[in-house]
């Protein structure tokens, strides 16, 4: 069969299951005035966005629907890896309560059988559908996606992901290889085709099924890059000449920083490409010209995936939709791009927990368009950047991703879930995070910073597991029986403190009296997190404050 038609029947099928969920979701309790919400998830994205003030990121469409939005200068992941971020903040429990750090367990029956998000939408009338990578593939998913509890179908997954770690990369010698740096060109690549570009086509074609349904919609869609390998269309480069791409500004190993909170990105140096460069186990540095490629093919990863997202939503322009429907936009986590010598993700610094995150609610927080009226015009990012986009409504509070759950509830007109008690386990439907409606108040967030309270009293937990006080093969990606060390982090506007602990995997337990290490970096005067005070401060007190 060929690539089209292949495409073509996996599409086919989607529309099918879809239309069998529709008819169900009618007979049940529909309301046509309920809002609908489209969910962005993106893998391993950074705010290494325009509107997050980078200079060089070509990210028009991103930056469009955050001059509508009201943008978190500081949200932060819970765990900086993929299956137990996302876990996390669907069920809207901290990865202690879900109890997956790593990718082999599924939560409703390792944990408890936690409510999820889409789950959620559904039992109170919404058609829920999942395109893309929404939860991560595998075991932490039931293999799944969580399906039949989260989604009114089976999720669609584009049927040329199963070529991204595959040798679909030309190297200098013309032969294939499965490499780090992938730009390719899409006419050569299996089924003429990518993943993300796949997704966008089937979140379209669903969004134009939704338009004459009586019932609202929750559609989460999930975008691979700028996850590695860097496989994307290889004319976005062109948006990042290599004499442009400066290192990271703190590219090397701080002195001060405890080996166990080293991550030695493992999965990088699997890449052929990486290999072939001979880098020493667990600190040796890539070569610099290296380092700059790996960086210009983050950012082209990213403007590829801003396109995407702008032909999205420009979709949900032209099908009238943007009136009535809540877009968020987030990562389950960020990327470090050589900073303290450390790439992926895998560690407790701001530059790997701290996400994009951003709401746009119909008529709190832009407008409704007007008739005729585009919110979301395509833009595209090799036009000569623009200095005329609003920048919309931002704050610099503290906030967290596993407030998710309780925010799109709310914005939504559902009942939020109440507050977790402490254990909770054996509670079905409760939260962990903040309910962020408030910053969604009309109100100029400038006039009155304390509006919501005292910003110095806000903290966002984060936490990350290693299998010894060294950098070995498995400190990146532990399993859970591997877990011997926890470092528990804290972020708040002053300063970030992490301490290392001694933990037990077989009773889930966190020794806080057995410190293996610790970390304190102020932001004012460390920004970068290079220069860990822990040793010359008197932290004794905020080991108390590690426990959310």
């Amino acid at each position: 069969m060929s690539p089209p038609m292949w495409r073509q029947l996996s599409f086919s099928l989607l529309l099918g299951s879809f239309c069998i969920a529709l008819e169900s979701a009618a007979q049940g309790n529909s309301t046509t005035d309920a809002l609908n919400v489209l969910l962005i998830i993106v893998d391993d994205l950074r705010p290494s966005l325009g509107c997050y003030g980078d200079k060089l990121v070509r990210s028009p469409n991103i930056d469009q629907l955050a001059s509508h939005s009201i943008l978190f200068q500081n949200a932060f992941a819970q765990q900086a890896v993929c299956a137990p971020s996302r876990v996390s903040f669907f069920t809207g429990r901290r990865p202690d309560t879900t109890r997956l750090y790593d990718f082999n367990s599924y939560w409703r029956v390792h944990s408890g059988n936690f409510s999820t998000i889409p789950q959620y939408f559904k039992e109170n009338g919404y058609v829920t559908m999942s395109v893309g990578k929404v939860f991560h593939p595998g075991i932490s998913s039931n293999h799944s996606d969580d399906y039949p509890y989260s989604w009114s179908f089976p999720p669609y997954h584009p049927s040329s992901e199963k070529y991204e770690n595959t040798k679909t990369c030309k190297g200098q010698d013309g032969k294939l290889h499965a490499n780090l740096l992938c730009p390719v060109d899409v006419a050569d690549v299996p089924e003429g085709t990518l993943p993300d570009k796949q997704s966008t086509e089937a979140a379209i074609g669903l969004l134009e099924k939704m338009k004459t349904s009586v019932s609202p919609f929750f559609l989460a869609v999930g975008y691979h890059k700028p996850h590695i390998p860097f496989r994307y269309p290889k004319e976005f480069q062109k948006l990042y000449p290599l004499e442009n791409i400066a290192l990271a500004p703190d590219p090397h190993v701080p002195d001060s920083l405890p080996p166990v909170a080293y991550n030695p990105w493992m999965d990088i140096r699997e890449r052929e490409d990486v290999q072939a460069l001979n880098i020493s186990v667990p600190y040796g540095p890539i070569p610099e010209d290296f380092q700059r490629k790996i960086r210009q093919s983050y950012f082209a990863s990213v403007s590829y995936l801003d396109t995407q997202v702008g032909h999205l939503l420009s979709a949900l322009d032209d099908l009238r939709l943007a009136h009535n429907t809540i877009i968020a936009f987030t990562s389950d986590h960020g990327w470090a791009l050589g900073e303290h010598g450390e790439w992926a993700k895998y560690s407790n610094f701001d530059v790997t927990t701290r996400v994009p995150l951003m709401f746009y609610v119909p008529g709190r927080t832009a407008p409704l368009p007007a008739a005729g009226e585009k919110l979301f015009p395509y833009q595209d990012p090799f036009d000569p950047p623009s200095d005329l986009m609003d920048a919309g409504r931002h704050t610099e509070d503290l906030v967290e991703l596993v407030s998710l759950f309780p925010t799109l509830a709310g914005l939504a007109g559902l009942p939020v879930p109440p507050r977790c008690p402490s254990p909770s386990f054996h509670v079905e439907l409760c939260r962990e995070g903040q309910n962020l409606q408030k910053h969604l108040q009309l109100h100029d967030l400038e006039e009155d910073p304390y509006l919501f309270g005292n910003p110095r009293e806000l903290i966002a937990y984060s936490q990350y597991p290693r299998p010894a006080d060294f950098p070995q093969w498995n400190s990146d990606k532990p399993s859970l029986k591997d877990i011997k060390v926890m470092g528990y982090s804290i972020r708040t506007i002053d300063y970030r403190y992490t301490v290392w602990v001694g933990f037990d995997p077989s009773e889930f337990l966190a020794n806080f009296s057995n410190i293996h290490a610790g970390e304190l970096y102020f932001v004012d005067s460390d920004p970068l997190q290079d220069h860990n005070v822990y040793n010359d401060s008197q932290h004794g007190g905020l080991v108390h404050s590690l426990r959310p």
